[in-house]
This record gives C-alpha cells, sequence and structure tokens, in this order.
C-alpha cells in the first residue's frame, strides 16, 4: 500500500490526515477511508443505543443518517462528491415525475449513464492503471440502490401480484418514497463509503425499529421455551468480523508486497519459467490480491452490524445471523467446486442487484447480458471486459460439465470426493485465469499474460462447448413455468 517513491500523496478529500499518512507510508485517500470507516463504526453504536426506534422517531434516525453519510463522502472525495449529490437529485425527480411504466428504464439509463461518463473521465483525472479510493466507488453503490429502488417501486405500483416472482413481491415498493427517506436510503453513513447495496423495504423497517422484529416473528419461540421475544445484540458478529477485517488487513499489507500482479508479465519471468510454475505464481498472485477486498467488505459489513442493521435471522439450532448484507463468505469461496459457487460467494450484494435488475428480467441470454452489465458497472478499463467475456465461457463451460457428468459420481462417497477435489482445483485455477486482466486493467498485460498461458482456457471451454450436449438452461425453464402460470390465472380470471 505505501505509494511509489516519486509520486506525491493523491487525494480529492480532507488533508487533515495527510501527517498520518506519511508516518504510516499509506496513500492519504487510503487512510481517509479507513478513518471514515473506523468513525462510521463508532458512529453506528451510538446510533443504535442513543437514537434507537425506542428513544427517537424514524424522522431523526433518518436526517442523523444522511448528514452524517454526506459529511463523510465531503470529507472522503471533496468536491468530486458533487458528483455523487447530482445523481441522487436527478434520480429523485425521475422517481416522482417519470410515468409508472417507465420509471425503472428512466432511472436505469440515467443512473448508468452518469456512471459510465464518471468512469470514462476517471481514466483522464487519475493515472491510468492506479486504482484509487476515489468517488466512482461510492457513486457505482449508489447506482445499484438507485436502479433497485426503480424496479422495486416499478414492480409495487405498476405490475400485478401475479406477474411478480415471490421475491419481487415480497421486495416490491407500493408508494413512492419521500425526499428524506430517498436521501438516507441512498448516502446513509452505514454504506455511503464501502456499501454495500441493501433493499428499500428491509432498510426502511431498520430505520422505524421493525428490521429485527420482522425476523424474530417467523420463530415460535414459546416451543423453545421463550415467554417474550428475544433481543438479539450484533456485538459479537461485529467483533467476529472486526477480527476478519485486521487478519485481511495484516494479509495484504504482507502478500500484496511480497507477490506483486506485475511479475506475472515480466519477460524475464515467462521467458525462465516452466508453464506449470506460471500457473501456479498467478494462483498465488490472485490470492494475495484478495486480503484487500476481505478488508473493505467486512469492515462495511461491520459497521451496518453495528448499528442493528443485517439481522437474517435465526437458525434450527436457534443461533442469531447477522449476515443479511454480508459480501462474501470467505469458506465458501476458498472452498467453491463451480465457477457458479465462486460467483454466488463473491460480492454477494452486487451479484444479488444483477440478478434482481438484469438476470430474472432479461428475456434472452440472460447470462451473457449479466456479465456484460457487470462489466459496465465496473468500469470501462478493457481488463474488466476481458474479465467478463472470459466469465462468460467458463461459467457456460463449467454448467456443461456439470450438467452432463456430476450424477455420474453421486453413486459413492469416494467418487463424490475426487469429483469435489478435482472440480475445486480446476475451479480455483479457472477464477484465477479469468480475474487476472481485472487486476491488471489493460490490454498489452493481458494479452501477454494470456499468450504466456496459450490461452489455454479459452480453448477448453470453447471445445467443451462445442462437443457437450447443452441442456435448457433453469432460468429457460422458469420463465416458461411463469409464462404458463400466468396465462392460467389470465384465463380464470376471465371466465
Amino acid at each position: 500500500m505505501a505509494e511509489t517513491p516519486g509520486v506525491p500523496y493523491r487525494t480529492t478529500g480532507s488533508t487533515l490526515l495527510h501527517p498520518l499518512s506519511q508516518l504510516l507510508g499509506i496513500p492519504l485517500d487510503q487512510v481517509n477511508f479507513v478513518a471514515c470507516q473506523l468513525f462510521a463504526l463508532l458512529a453506528a453504536f451510538w446510533f443504535r443505543i442513543y437514537l434507537s426506534p425506542s428513544n427517537v422517531s424514524s424522522v431523526v434516525r433518518h436526517a442523523f443518517a444522511t448528514l452524517f453519510g454526506i459529511y463523510f463522502a465531503v470529507f472522503c472525495f471533496g468536491w468530486y462528491s458533487i458528483h455523487i449529490f447530482v445523481l441522487v437529485m436527478m434520480s429523485y425527480g425521475i422517481m416522482n415525475i417519470a410515468s409508472i411504466p417507465n420509471i425503472h428504464r428512466y432511472s436505469f439509463v440515467v443512473a448508468m449513464g452518469y456512471l459510465t461518463l464518471c468512469h470514462i473521465s476517471r481514466i483522464y483525472i487519475f493515472n491510468y492503471g492506479i486504482l484509487t479510493t476515489d468517488f466512482s466507488g461510492p457513486l457505482m453503490i449508489i447506482t445499484q440502490k438507485i436502479t433497485t429502488l426503480a424496479f422495486q417501486v416499478h414492480d409495487g405500483i405498476g405490475r400485478q401480484p401475479e406477474d411478480l416472482t415471490a421475491e419481487q413481491n415480497r421486495l416490491a415498493v407500493k408508494i413512492r418514497p419521500s425526499l428524506l427517506e430517498y436521501l438516507s436510503y441512498l448516502l446513509n453513513f452505514m454504506s455511503v463509503i464501502a456499501g454495500p447495496c441493501s433493499n428499500y423495504k428491509d432498510y426502511i423497517a431498520f430505520i422505524e425499529g421493525r428490521h429485527v422484529h420482522m425476523k424474530l416473528l417467523e420463530v415460535n419461540w414459546k416451543q423453545k421455551g421463550y415467554d417474550r421475544l428475544p433481543d438479539p445484540s450484533p456485538t459479537g458478529a461485529v467483533i467476529y468480523k472486526l477480527c476478519i477485517t485486521f487478519v485481511s488487513l495484516l494479509l495484504f499489507l504482507t502478500l500484496t508486497k511480497t507477490y506483486p500482479v506485475t511479475y506475472i508479465v515480466d519477460s524475464q519471468f515467462i521467458n525462465n519459467t516452466s508453464f506449470l510454475s506460471r500457473l501456479g505464481y498467478l494462483y498465488i498472485v490472485m490470492q494475495a490480491s484478495k486480503p484487500k477486498y476481505y478488508f473493505a467488505w467486512t469492515l462495511a459489513d461491520a459497521v451496518n452490524n453495528a448499528a442493528g442493521y443485517g439481522f437474517s435471522g435465526v437458525d434450527e439450532q436457534g443461533n442469531f445471523h447477522w449476515d443479511l448484507l454480508s459480501n462474501l463468505n470467505i469458506w465458501n469461496i476458498e472452498t467453491a467446486t463451480s465457477f457458479k459457487m465462486y460467483i454466488e460467494n463473491w460480492n454477494i450484494q452486487t451479484a444479488a442487484w444483477l440478478k434482481r435488475v438484469c438476470y430474472d428480467r432479461a428475456p434472452w441470454y440472460p447470462t451473457a447480458l449479466t456479465f456484460i452489465l457487470s462489466a459496465l458497472w465496473h468500469g470501462v478499463y478493457p481488463g474488466y471486459y476481458f474479465t467478463f467475456v472470459t466469465g462468460i465461457l467458463m461459467r457456460l463451460a463449467s454448467r456443461a460439465i456439470r450438467n452432463n457428468y456430476r450424477h455420474y459420481f453421486l453413486s459413492s462417497k469416494p467418487l463424490k470426493g475426487i469429483y469435489d477435489i478435482v472440480t475445486w482445483f480446476v475451479t480455483q485455477l479457472a477464477v484465477c485465469y479469468t480475474v487476472a486482466p481485472f487486476v491488471m486493467l489493460a490490454v498489452e498485460p493481458t494479452i501477454k499474460l494470456y499468450k504466456s498461458m496459450y490461452f489455454h482456457m479459452h480453448i477448453l471451454s470453447l471445445l467443451l462447448l462445442l462437443v457437450l450436449p447443452i441442456k435448457p438452461q433453469d432460468h429457460t425453464m422458469r420463465q416458461i413455468q411463469n409464462q404458463v402460470t400466468h396465462n392460467s390465472v389470465k384465463n380464470k380470471k376471465e371466465k
């Protein structure tokens, strides 16, 4: 994380912590980011205890969350935070002016369009290839929230319940939000800096004090020996997540310096090492790049939990879980035996957003369209598009293998064990191969890397797709079933 010698500190936000940045040898924008998140953690505890729904009104909670969120944005990003506020106000105008049949379309086009323009300008404002904690990060989260709410308002007001899936019905918003509710949802201090994106109805339930209560009512507590509803505390979950955050930070500070990503495209390294050595080093380098994401996302999750937000329910053993807003499952990531399993446990809330606004609604090619939207949302660096195009191939190839061969290995535990080990090994290598361009960003190092790897994953994936029979996707079958159900309901009404 130390800055490149001769490069001055770079930030558009406050310079108050510049002496601390110099002392630690860490870029000022990153110091501001961590400082804001740690302050948000303390504010979240205070918010839960002293501004609880039993002590103050929802208006006070909305106002406090919004004002602190605005302050954090200005502190971290300075005048560049105006981009965040401009997009929020434009989107609120659409929310109130646009017709319900088009509200989701206009919101999506404006939010994604503005985000894309900011991504393009970012390349010219900041040095190409240097990822900084700039305003585009919060803008990406706010884009998710804007489009999520717009689709849910459209579902709640503009569509019939029988036309919606069970999840769309549950999350549908029946009334357009007020200005304060809208600002609080988009700019609250718990998620304005690092997210994650949450559903509007869940957030409003949290502000109004119904969030935990609703989940507890799903359990019969009398059968468990309780006379009244328990009062689950998030303190244990917060401490656990802070421990993960601390370990992730240590790993990032040590592994990233030891295994730089640039080494995998160094000409001397490529010429003097075997293919298997290069493949092994690629795996190590990609592993070393993960802890920074583990750190940022787990800390953000802890901040929300500290405020009392993120309760997901009770398991069969009566344990309370605070993972409603968790953005990753580290164990499932590191032990994933399929490309699908890996993706589902990495950046979980973004995957949920992509599913709700694209995959579940796309009439054709849902996988390809979802990957394209994901690439556009992430930015305009060429490496992102190499990753997501390669990801489409990997996902389709892994699905083809699973559909055609997995059932042969389920007859006994030893066979299933062998299958899991082989698929884990292949999945981890395939993911590293796929995401390498995402880390390198530019075209030249990406092509150089894939040439050194002989494009083997691309070739194998294409061969598998050409040779193996493709079975109907679950998505297509669900669409057919939903259409049949809708038609039968419609026919009954007409009769």
